[in-house]
């Protein structure tokens, strides 16, 4: 069976990072916060956007688009561009706020909250695109065990949040056995476990002597640079179907707004620099025959996942 990438893309502005809104060290408390004070140009999402559909067009590439729901009230019309131009639309969160804390991993919100805050988010998203979401990705990664019953719950199909490296880990487990193909995670857990109705699908890493270098894009894309990338992809693709993402604001020319606590570099790279490596990753790949497939058209392939 042929392995397939998927190419994901975050659907957030400047100010829903960590340092900006939504976290335990941000200058707002949330998105709402932000909008009560914040009183200069917001929009620093829709034009990258727009190219990053043209790219796509290019290459001929369905893709899936994590959302954070807000946008579909201050960015009047994005989400049905993406939609118009046959992407999935899944669930970003509804603010892009962190569900667990960024250091303890503890949970920032009981699982009825989040079932409650990720429910109006769905119909946000479905109202809007016409589609039904199914998927979801955990604002800043940070995911736990405990979000992915909740999700499943509520009728979601999958989650795509789980980055396994070396360098770091923004979950409530060890991911143990975890690997970079889709698998079915343990109850109230991210580890491996038995059939449910919920899939996981983990992020791209490069295996380099046991140190394993996250390859997935992302801050990675801009930090690490796309040979890396690729060779991470391509490594990843040989264990199964696997996942690479960013976010169109990773391509944007402008210089945002120099607000926000404890990440003075974070955009440091980005732009047109950032565009040219997805585009070298998108012709490498193409050349390599490997199909890109949306994340609702991925399964479990039980001879690799045989637990």
């Amino acid at each position: 069976m042929e392995n397939s990438l998927s190419i994901t893309v975050d659907v957030e502005d400047w100010y829903h990072i960590p340092s900006v809104c939504g976290s335990t060290f941000s200058v707002y408390k949330d998105v709402d916060e932000f909008f009560e004070n914040w009183t200069e140009r917001y929009d620093y999402l829709t034009e990258p956007t727009k190219r990053v559909l043209d790219i796509l067009d290019d290459f001929n590439v369905s893709a899936t688009f994590f959302v954070v729901a807000d946008t579909a009230e201050h960015y009047p019309g994005l989400i049905e561009s993406i939609s118009e131009r046959s992407h999935e639309i899944a669930c970003h969160g509804l603010h892009h706020t962190c569900k667990i804390d960024p250091k303890t991993k503890q949970p920032m919100m009981s699982s009825e909250e989040f079932e409650k805050r990720t429910i109006e988010a769905r119909k946000t998203l479905e109202k809007i695109s016409g589609q039904k979401v199914t998927g979801y990705r955990a604002p800043n990664a940070l995911v736990g065990g405990w979000m992915l019953d909740s999700l499943e719950k509520i009728g979601f199909k999958y989650d795509s949040s789980v980055c396994v490296n070396s360098l770091y880990n923004k979950t409530d487990c060890s991911l143990k056995g975890v690997s970079t193909y889709p698998y079915y995670p343990l109850e109230s857990s991210l580890e491996m476990g038995t059939k449910r109705e919920i899939i996981e699908h983990p992020w791209a890493y490069y295996d380099l002597a046991g140190f394993r270098i996250p390859t997935s894009g992302g801050p990675m894309l801009r930090f690490l640079g796309a040979h890396m990338m690729l060779k991470g992809l391509k490594q990843s693709l040989k264990r199964g179907d696997t996942v690479f993402y960013f976010h169109p604001i990773d391509v944007s020319y402008e210089k945002f707004p120099q607000i926000g606590r404890g990440r003075p570099m974070y955009w440091a790279i980005k732009g047109n620099v950032v565009e040219k490596r997805f585009k070298y990753i998108l012709k490498e790949i193409t050349k390599e025959d490997i199909s890109f497939s949306r994340m609702s058209g991925l399964s479990i392939n039980e001879e690799v996942d045989c637990r």
